[in-house]
């Protein structure tokens, strides 16, 4: 991500989290824009529809309010959604959904961390992974979010700040190849 992207996604998150406050209503938010991750995460649609430029700006509005407004969305986050729709920068919603979280982690004092895996976890895994990343963070206040990488074939792939730890066989798989090329 380059830092203009980051700039961008951190100051409309800067913007939010600001008016969230303000308004008493950081936790809807909060819950909205947890929701509209995963909906862009998993919906290819979805993603079609944010990062494409053949749609214009005022159908990407309409769409992103209609979607907000349908899932029951605090008005806040309706009215923002469109407003970084309107500004052409909806192709920007992951990275600005993702800034606000850190923020609103970093002020509850929490430590984020986010698990990659090659298949969607269920609940007893997810609990299971929380745990252990909880204890490899040192910290029982823990923010973490879980996306799914069908291309890691099997393992995780854990980041907890600027430390990452890679159990993906696609990683293994990389390793063994370099060792083998170094043997022939």
């Amino acid at each position: 991500m380059s830092s203009g992207a980051k700039g961008l996604a951190g100051r409309y998150a800067g913007a939010l989290y600001a008016l969230a406050s303000d308004s008493g209503k950081l936790k809807s938010v909060v819950a909205d824009l947890t929701d509209l991750a995963a909906l862009i995460s998993d919906n290819e649609d979805m993603k079609s529809m944010i990062g494409s430029p053949a749609i214009s700006w005022t159908e990407q509005m309409n769409a992103i309010t209609a979607i907000l407004e349908q899932a029951g969305a605090d008005a806040l986050t309706v009215k923002f959604a469109g407003a970084v729709a309107a500004n052409g920068r909806l192709h920007a919603m992951d990275r600005i959904i993702t800034a606000f979280l850190e923020e609103h982690a970093r002020r509850r004092g929490e430590i984020s961390a986010e698990v990659i895996s090659a298949v969607a976890l269920d609940k007893a895994r997810t609990a299971a992974v929380e745990k252990v990343v909880g204890s490899l963070a040192g910290s029982d206040k823990l923010s973490l979010s879980m996306r799914v990488d069908p291309s890691l074939i099997g393992g995780l792939v854990v980041r907890i700040g600027s430390r990452m730890i890679d159990t993906s066989i696609r990683t293994k798989l990389n390793r063994l190849e370099t060792a083998m090329k170094g043997v022939a």
